[in-house]
């Protein structure tokens, strides 16, 4: 009998020895919380992004990076903030959370990206925000966002959890909106295990978003503890426990360090399940635009009866007893009961978000896969849908 093989996981980080002795070596230092190593993580990435280097702010959770960017916005109960049907809970969850109420846009077909004519479709009166997610590392059609967004007066807070290295036309997703929010979960492009970042085109927007972050407080622990001594601080507003910690950056900013090395070994495995997958009863995703650069941070697969002959559920199995990790990225929000319930929202309405969320699949995608690994993920998926 053949030895089990190991399973793989879904999202594995690329942990490497220079992330280890950062760690090791904050432990040692004894600081631990918000200190030096988020504002050097914070320039880097602000310089990574083309950007003044205070126009960065380190969260928790790219989920705390959206909330306190609609609060800088000056989001009020009753404004209503458009975003996509195919996404992640948190999206819609921070709309929420800052007291606006969510509108719900289809996607298009093809790229699985929010629809700018669904979105103007959508508008009324009380709409303040467009809230566009570059979904799976391809951008959005900022072109015509932003056009809506200018033509109605709209502030644009781009999620972009997918889209560290995305650039649409040339310029850096997270620079073309009032404000730019990214993950650094343990599953992302550049990890630092739970973490987010907002990026913001108004120093002052930053400014208060650093305050929202801790407490409200005007200095954060590293000033009020530091060597220089204790500084008072005073609570200017009710915020938020949303900070970083150094233990994080620690992390982040060795793995920001590789994130060139990282895109192209995922563009690697990302065009070799592209040509491996060409002749199975699948939908593939779309290449990237012209003039675009597609993050690769998934890999999606539509997986239906009528076309692959078996069920995306069933794949799903199939791929877990072969020992293969797989994510669903993202049954639409409508689906959800929550949502059903609070808003009405049908699945019905947002067709193309339905079937794509009923239908789709992600394969393993990390600058962790060895070749050995790739071959038996793509054997793993022409073998289940070759018995179908």
């Amino acid at each position: 009998m053949s030895e089990k093989q190991p399973f793989i996981v879904f999202g594995a980080p690329d942990i490497q020895q220079q992330e280890i002795d950062e760690v090791v070596a904050s432990l040692r230092a004894g600081w631990l919380g918000t200190g030096a190593k988020v504002a050097r993580f914070e320039r880097e990435f602000a310089a990574y992004k083309g950007i003044a280097a205070d126009h960065a702010a380190a969260t928790n959770a790219c989920t705390a990076a959206l909330h306190v960017s609609m609060i800088a916005a000056g989001l009020a109960p009753g404004d209503e903030v458009i975003t996509t049907a195919l996404t992640f809970c948190a999206t819609v969850n921070a709309i929420i959370h800052a007291g606006a109420t969510p509108v719900l846009a289809d996607v298009d077909p093809v790229t699985m990206d929010i629809d700018p004519r669904d979105v103007e479709a959508r508008i009324t009166e009380r709409t303040r925000a467009i809230l566009p997610v570059h979904f799976a590392g391809r951008s959005c059609d900022m072109d015509a966002l932003m056009q809506i967004a200018r033509r109605h007066d709209l502030k644009v807070i781009e999620d972009c959890a997918h889209a560290i290295e995305t650039e649409y036309h040339g310029q850096k997703t997270g620079t073309f909106g009032n404000f730019g929010c990214f993950s650094f979960y343990v599953t992302k492009n550049v990890v630092t295990g739970e973490g987010g970042m907002v990026i913001a085109q108004n120093e002052r927007d930053i400014a208060r978003i650093k305050v929202l972050a801790l407490h409200g407080m005007s200095k954060d622990a590293w000033h009020r503890f530091d060597d220089a001594g204790y500084k008072h601080y005073f609570v200017a507003e009710a915020g938020f426990k949303y900070n970083m910690m150094d233990l994080q950056a620690a992390i982040g900013i060795h793995q920001l360090a590789r994130i060139e090395t990282s895109w192209h070994k995922r563009q690697a495995i990302w065009s070799l399940y592209q040509q491996a997958f060409a002749d199975l009863p699948v939908t593939r995703p779309a290449e990237p635009e012209r003039d675009t650069r597609h993050a690769y941070h998934l890999y999606t697969l539509l997986v239906g009866e009528r076309q692959s002959g078996m069920s995306r559920d069933a794949f799903l199995d199939a791929m877990t007893r072969a020992g293969i990790g797989v994510g669903v990225h993202y049954l639409s929000i409508p689906e959800h009961p929550y949502y059903q319930q609070h808003y009405g929202w049908r699945v019905e309405d947002y067709p193309h978000a339905m079937r794509i969320g009923r239908q789709t699949v992600s394969i393993p995608l990390s600058a962790k896969l060895n070749e050995g690994e790739i071959e038996r993920i793509i054997r793993s998926v022409r073998a289940v849908l070759s018995g179908a």
